[in-house]
């Protein structure tokens, strides 16, 4: 998930065996290296890395341009302009005032240095003809998600106003070659050319068209969503912990069909501003609900550890009689899934920040972004859930013993999240 943009640390200043054993074994080996794959990078930087999200609205400007105003995680919006600019002045006022208020007096004083940096990264053209851009107005600093952002409006003269040839968007700001951040997105929405919606920019896909197909733009979306719950690593942890609780298909059938109900219930409502809750208390209770979830399953297994193999082979439970074939223990867990997956929802909001208003065509964007997301989430589930099974009906007692080890690094693992988002620390 690209989260609610993590707070960083002050930049630097600019420079620069055999038979069942041996299964046994080897399954924990695998689950060791897939644990350190995520503890590293976790440890690191938080659930999703250091991520940034550009917010760019574009509009017809009065004298017939193109007005964009843009907003910038204001750290690394100094960081970044003075190493590229040359500005150590920028660098070392911008820090001095960080958090204290003034952050837009550093801003203003280095401005051409701001706009320059924007301005080489974030282009408008019209007809294949780059559009001339200028500052209206002061740069502003204000919070958003609990994070301070720089506020930069541009106007964009174009020779022929771009009514010929609608206007081209094209963002490569905050790169990963300047070592920053990582897969910095740009969600733009636009009332432009008789056109309005959104579109989001990253480095596979760097430009937007007014003239661009319907198509063409929810396709963006898509792989926006499906980019996201790759990259959000608690997500997919959740789903994990969902995966490994399950004995059944129709378990994890109907658990992850009603952490989908939920989550799209919350992402759209938040995505489209009739929901706000603070990133300081949702990313907590993500975290939180990952290790219940986990361990949820630990508790569940705890009789079945002292078992024989060929009594956890014949450790089948039967169908209950409830609705859905469900107990009251079933029913429990699907009531909790739902709980936090409506929490979740709040978390996939986070990664598009639209502010626009209400549009069939924004909805139908929110709605393929979230198909994006469910596309990988069904692809984890349609590879993992089948080896689970299959390794518990050859290997019981391997199989429980992976699924134990799973569910409690994903417990440890959150848990440590959770007391880092509380505390604000940067590992969580």
């Amino acid at each position: 998930m690209i989260r609610s943009h993590p707070r960083r640390q002050t930049p630097a200043r600019p420079t620069r065996p055999r038979g069942r054993s041996a299964s046994l074994a080897l399954a924990l080996t695998a689950l060791a290296a897939a644990v350190a794959g995520v503890l590293l990078p976790a440890t690191a930087a938080g659930a999703h890395g250091f991520s940034s999200v550009v917010y760019a609205d574009a509009t017809t400007a009065p004298d017939g341009g193109v007005r964009t105003t843009l907003d910038l995680e204001y750290d690394l919006l100094v960081a970044s302009a003075a190493e590229k600019q040359k500005d150590q002045g920028l660098f070392d006022q911008g820090m001095d005032l960080f958090q204290t208020g003034e952050e837009a007096t550093a801003m203003n004083d280095h401005a051409d240095t701001v706009v320059a940096y924007v301005t080489d990264r974030f282009t408008v053209s019209a007809g294949g003809e780059p559009c001339a851009p200028s500052r209206a107005g002061d740069i502003t600093v204000h919070e958003r998600d609990s994070v301070p952002y720089a506020t930069l409006v541009l106007d964009f003269a174009c020779a022929d106003g771009g009514h010929a040839t609608g206007h081209e968007l094209r963002s490569g700001l905050f790169p990963d070659s300047e070592d920053y951040v990582r897969d910095t997105k740009t969600i733009v929405t636009y009332d432009l050319d008789g056109k309005d919606g959104s579109a989001a920019l990253d480095a596979a896909h760097p430009s937007f068209s007014t003239e661009q197909t319907g198509g063409e733009r929810f396709g963006e979306f898509f792989l926006l969503g499906a980019e996201h719950l790759l990259g959000g690593i608690d997500h997919i942890l959740f789903l994990l912990a969902l995966i490994v609780g399950s004995r059944r298909l129709r378990d994890v059938v109907l658990a992850a069909t009603t952490f989908t109900v939920a989550h799209s219930i919350t992402f759209l409502l938040a995505a489209l501003g009739f929901v706000t809750v603070p990133a300081a208390v949702v990313e907590p209770v993500i975290a939180l609900s990952i290790a219940v979830v986990a361990a949820w399953y630990l508790w569940s297994v705890r009789r079945r550890v002292t078992m024989s193999p060929a009594e956890l082979a014949l450790d089948v439970r039967p169908t209950p009689s409830g609705p859905l074939g469900l107990d009251r223990a079933d029913w429990l867990r699907l009531g909790v899934v739902f709980l936090f997956g409506l929490v979740h929802g709040l978390g996939f909001a986070s990664a598009l920040g639209i502010d626009e208003p209400w549009s069939w065509t924004l909805l139908w964007s929110l709605l393929i972004f979230n198909v994006g997301i469910e596309a990988v989430q069904l692809g984890i589930i349609a590879v993992v859930f089948p080896l689970l099974v299959l390794l518990r009906k050859r290997a019981p007692r391997v199989g429980l013993w992976v699924g134990i080890a799973v569910a409690a690094v994903v417990t440890a693992v959150a848990l440590f999240w959770f007391v880092g988002r509380v505390l604000g620390l940067e590992w969580g």
